[in-house]
């Protein structure tokens, strides 16, 4: 699949397909925000998990509006405001909330395309901290180049890739599929930044 198949493949995703595969990012990007959660002492890790896994549910059974909207409004009392914080980590947990945010919108309003977007989300995320860390006082060609040929971005350019193949192939979401990708996307508590969640 080519960048161009690729970008088809999003633009075209609707229903489901869409929710799981924005879901599937905010999966590996998960991380990020538990890392930020633990650096400022919010302990709000937990609940965060409590509510993506919510939203997970809610791709096997028809969550009500008024759920969704419940759950939309816990998201908003969980995230962080990037404004309010002097540090680089808030932007990548505020990264995983918006794609938390259009996974689940997709449940009130399905017709709105969002993926595209999102994937283009996550993979800014990945940029971003490659610059950050390793970009600082190179030009613009030579951070290209090194963007380029990243390990990170090579690593979120074939999981995006892989989930929108699986995604065309099956034909319903079932319960072993949804695991299959729910697995894959947290990829070991490794994030999309190569960053691990230690375990307690």
């Amino acid at each position: 699949m080519n960048a161009n198949q690729f970008i088809k493949a999003l633009e075209q995703m609707r229903g489901w397909r869409e929710c799981i595969f924005i879901l599937a990012l905010a999966e590996r990007a998960f991380p990020n925000y538990v890392l930020f959660d633990e650096a400022i002492g919010a302990k709000k890790g937990a609940k965060m998990r409590l509510l993506l896994d919510e939203a997970w549910g809610m791709v096997e059974e028809k969550a009500g509006d008024a759920r969704v909207t419940q759950a939309l409004a816990r998201l908003e009392s969980l995230a962080p405001n990037p404004d309010g914080y002097d540090m680089y980590g808030v932007y990548p947990a505020d990264d995983f909330c918006k794609l938390l945010e259009q996974a689940l919108l997709n449940r009130l309003n399905s017709t709105r395309p969002r993926a595209l977007d999102a994937s283009q989300w996550a993979t800014a995320t990945v940029a971003q901290f490659i610059e950050m860390s390793e970009g600082e006082d190179l030009d613009e060609d030579a951070l290209v180049r090194l963007l380029d040929r990243h390990e990170l971005m090579k690593v979120d350019k074939v999981f995006q890739r892989d989930l929108v193949q699986s995604l065309k192939k099956q034909r319903v979401p079932t319960a072993e599929f949804l695991r299959s990708i729910r697995t894959e996307a947290a990829n070991d508590g490794v994030s999309n930044l190569g960053i691990a969640l230690e375990d307690e």
